[in-house]
């Protein structure tokens, strides 16, 4: 009896003797880890402030914003990107006026002929050739009008390819996994480099066109593949139900099918967004001064050699923001597409 009180009290003192080994390990790992972070941030921020020169930014922050975009006119992208903000926080705050929320989707549609607008001029406006756009300004401008074409043609594949016609479905899916085994970059390259051997002598497509050509090609495969998942997650019941009602195909696609794919395939269309505007920066290596190509343009002149860490730290500040402003409000719009449904 003695003995095995023994053995049990060892026991207890080995299990606790372990736990407490393990308890101060992690604690020493933990401690560790956050002496590196403190230090680290402490570093950071002395270079940030003290060490680092920050007028390569500061003085170049209109190129940064507007490329070559001449000075005088520099206005006109100034305002679409501020009624790109406004329409964000609008967004974002959730307006209580139902007339302002029915015509929401208008006035981000409304953005892509007045970024045209204000950008190439016309109209009263004098006329800026495309080369001349640059910065920031034509990183959102590729951003959004790549958008604005490649969501309704990934709808409309995705709705090929869910199609009961054999040829429509084969011909869909052959263009979808063509744009997904392929880089992006290689379709940049033939937008920018080949497109203009197959056209027509005479007939000349600008840069930037080709750029959102590309890129609207690319991107719909994978916006298409996202939406076909939001189908397939579909229950079969509603279109049954939707078939019973005497809805016709397109009122069933319409008002059931293509709205809740949508809804569910959300998350997957915001990253896709994302993706996009991170990969604009790819035109810098095909020529288009964008962002990123305003930053190598400005390393290159002699006087701000060196200076990468200030120039790429202030570029991916920029990415950072501009990537968050999308994944707040693609949440936001799935929270409320939630709430929608539920009340309904």
């Amino acid at each position: 009896m003695y003995i095995s009180k023994s053995r049990l009290i060892l026991k207890i003192w080995k299990n606790l003797k372990t736990k407490l080994a393990n308890n101060l390990f992690n604690i020493l790992l933990s401690l560790i880890i956050i002496l590196a972070l403190v230090s680290i941030s402490f570093s950071s921020i002395k270079w940030i402030i003290f060490d680092s020169n920050w007028k390569v930014v500061t003085s170049n922050l209109s190129l940064f914003a507007f490329g070559s975009y001449p000075a005088s006119e520099r206005w006109r992208p100034a305002v679409w990107i501020f009624s790109l903000l406004f329409l964000s926080v609008v967004t974002l705050l959730g307006p209580n006026w139902k007339w302002l929320r029915k015509n929401l989707i208008i006035g981000w549609i409304s953005t892509l002929p007045l970024g045209l607008y204000l950008l190439y001029g016309g109209y009263g406006l004098s006329q800026v050739m495309s080369r001349n756009w640059g910065g920031l300004t034509l990183t959102i401008f590729l951003t959004i009008c790549s958008s604005f074409f490649a969501f309704p043609l990934g709808i409309f594949l995705a709705l090929c390819r869910q199609s009961s016609f054999s040829l429509i479905k084969k011909i869909s899916s052959l263009y979808i996994d063509f744009m997904r085994a392929i880089p992006l970059i290689a379709v940049l390259f033939f937008g920018q480099l080949l497109i203009p051997l197959f056209l027509p002598s005479g007939l000349e497509i600008d840069r930037v066109w080709r750029a959102v050509l590309a890129f609207t090609l690319f991107v719909s495969a994978y916006i298409a593949e996202d939406l076909r998942g939001g189908l397939q997650a579909i229950a079969k019941t509603q279109i049954e139900s939707a078939n019973s009602l005497g809805l016709s195909n397109f009122q069933i696609k319409r008002f059931i099918l293509i709205p809740q794919s949508i809804r569910i395939a959300l998350p997957s269309l915001t990253n896709q967004a994302i993706g996009l505007f991170q990969n604009t920066s790819l035109m810098a290596i095909l020529g288009l001064v964008e962002l990123l190509g305003v930053g190598r343009s400005i390393l290159a002149n002699p006087e701000f050699i060196g200076q990468y860490m200030e120039v790429y730290i202030w570029l991916a500040s920029v990415y950072w923001l501009f990537c968050t402003t999308f994944a707040i409000i693609g949440r936001h719009l799935e929270l409320k597409m939630i709430r929608n449904r539920s009340n309904s």
